[in-house]
């Protein structure tokens, strides 16, 4: 499993999107319902292709769940996996504002575990 700080790293980084943000804002306020790729596509202006490499993306870490329904996947913003992202970024910004009370690099720190890994 990685650690606390690359799984951030990778869902900053899947959010620093804005097209990302716009499907995971579609989806997320439109809880009762689910979209499809060409549904989305629509709804953000952009190709179907270019949805579902974004989807494919939030997919990737758990953000999205999905369901077919004969020819067509619909996807639903994961709950779940969203709340425990806020709870994750609430702990990495109380830690984050705790002064290191070492003055050596990170990657000599014989503490590194409790820090980085929280």
């Amino acid at each position: 499993m990685k650690n606390f700080v690359e799984r951030m790293a990778e869902i900053f980084k899947a959010l620093g999107d804005p097209t990302r943000l716009r499907i995971i804002r579609i989806l997320a306020s439109n809880t009762e319902d689910r979209f499809c790729v060409v549904d989305i596509a629509k709804r953000v202006g952009i190709t179907q292709s270019a949805v579902s490499q974004h989807i494919r993306i939030l997919k990737h870490l758990n953000l999205l769940d999905s369901e077919r329904k004969g020819y067509r996947v619909y996807y639903s913003v994961n709950a779940d996996v969203i709340k425990e992202f806020k709870v994750d970024m609430d702990e990495l910004f109380r830690k984050a504002f705790i002064k290191c009370s070492k003055n050596i690099p990170c990657s000599e720190c014989p503490e590194r575990e409790d820090c980085t890994d929280m």
